[in-house]
């Protein structure tokens, strides 16, 4: 259920099935407003996160929705989750040549209407590379946020050291707005640590009853065919070639021309999960039961995305659900950024920095990503400077 009138209030946009929406429900915030376009994503959405009596969830295309102005001065944080499809490695990678790869100025509109005294994004790390219009797509957002009146933190995390059971890469952008009756300083989260995050430990439990284990997506025979000879931790490379379909054995014999493709993943019960996605392909995406000749069910990827068990998944088909798990951000991420900005809203931020963009900017430099981690390198410094892994 939603927090009570007191507590710190959120809007949504982009919200898909609710991941974001949930972390911060979860972390103490109240939710007052999401907008999602695609039915099943939405219908899941109302089920787990609405009221009976206040249904916030406004379906539809954001181009048609009414800015909700009644919150305008009013509202802690705006979430934006923006479609990444634009800037995967998984997606056309077109960026702003393609319409959703301009969807985000959607939500620096709501941003420059509501005056929230925050907003956070989270996109894939592909925006880091992305050409936009006239420099790189990331520098582009930052500036505009950065007009809309905002000082802004950007970084590249991890899921995986936020409590969720999945190796992750996400960009994270969150604004802080200026100007307000008294100053606000946002650090971003530290590490979270203890956690077990390990297949093994994340798929212990789990029994058909438990809501969406049986859902689970029906392959070709030869998929099966092919899954059933990788052991728990190989993949395609650990099968004997009389076991594999000419097309792999072709791509096998050009291996380095294929670029080293490491098909039919499957994790190990002691290794942490790779990233899910929406795009929920057997062949391309580690999803494969560590001991079992299956891909994982709807409740297993749901697990390691961090959703709880009575979180219940609701579309027309398995693969939608899939879908809108793989596009969905985790609940402990979002929740772990939601207690750093509830502290910064109280006043508390004892927590680690990380550079603002425009702190980064003057300084000269360029941002890349090496090693899964944001770095800055100064034009003047001949080494990388860890900002924030």
């Amino acid at each position: 259920m939603n927090r009570t009138p007191s507590a710190p209030t959120v809007l949504s946009m982009f919200a898909g099935c609710g991941g974001m929406d949930l972390g911060f429900r979860e972390a103490g915030f109240r939710l007052l407003w999401a907008n999602e376009w695609n039915a099943d994503a939405a219908k899941t959405y109302r089920r787990n996160l609405c009221d009976s009596f206040a249904d916030h969830m406004h379906e539809g295309d954001i181009k048609e929705q009414r800015i909700p102005t009644e919150f305008a001065g009013k509202l802690d944080v705006l979430l934006g989750g923006f479609p990444c499809q634009a800037f995967s490695n998984a997606g056309s990678r077109r960026g702003v040549k393609d319409h959703r790869g301009l969807l985000y100025k959607h939500c620096i509109r709501y941003a420059y209407e509501l005056q929230p005294k925050f907003v956070m994004f989270e996109n894939v790390r592909g925006m880091l590379t992305i050409q936009g219009r006239k420099r790189r797509f990331v520098e582009e957002v930052c500036d505009e946020l950065v007009e809309a009146g905002y000082e802004v933190h950007l970084g590249l995390v991890n899921a995986a050291h936020y409590a969720v059971p999945q190796n992750r890469l996400r960009v994270v952008i969150v604004g802080v707005r200026k100007g307000a009756r008294r100053s606000v300083e946002f650090r971003f989260p530290p590490h979270e640590r203890g956690a077990q995050l390990m297949l093994g430990a994340v798929l212990d439990g789990l029994c058909v009853n438990v809501a969406n284990q049986a859902d689970v997506m029906r392959l070709n025979p030869q998929a099966y065919e092919i899954g059933k000879w990788v052991p728990e931790g190989g993949s395609w490379k650990d099968i004997a070639d009389e076991h594999l379909p000419e097309r792999l054995l072709r791509i096998r014999r050009e291996i380095r021309r294929y670029r080293w493709p490491n098909f039919y993943r499957r994790f190990s019960r002691r290794e942490i999960a790779g990233t899910i996605t929406a795009a929920f392909k057997p062949e391309n995406a580690g999803v494969w039961h560590p001991t079992e000749c299956r891909t994982f069910s709807v409740r297993e990827v749901a697990r390691i995305q961090s959703f709880p068990d009575d979180f219940v998944f609701e579309a027309k088909t398995v693969k939608a659900m899939y879908q809108m798990i793989g596009n969905a951000v985790p609940p402990k991420l979002a929740q772990s950024f939601a207690f750093a900005i509830k502290a910064a809203l109280a006043g508390s931020t004892e927590v680690m920095p990380i550079g603002s963009y425009r702190e980064l900017q003057r300084r000269g430099g360029i941002i890349r990503v090496s090693t899964g981690e944001l770095y800055y390198k100064p034009a003047d410094e001949p080494k990388d400077l860890l900002l924030h892994g």
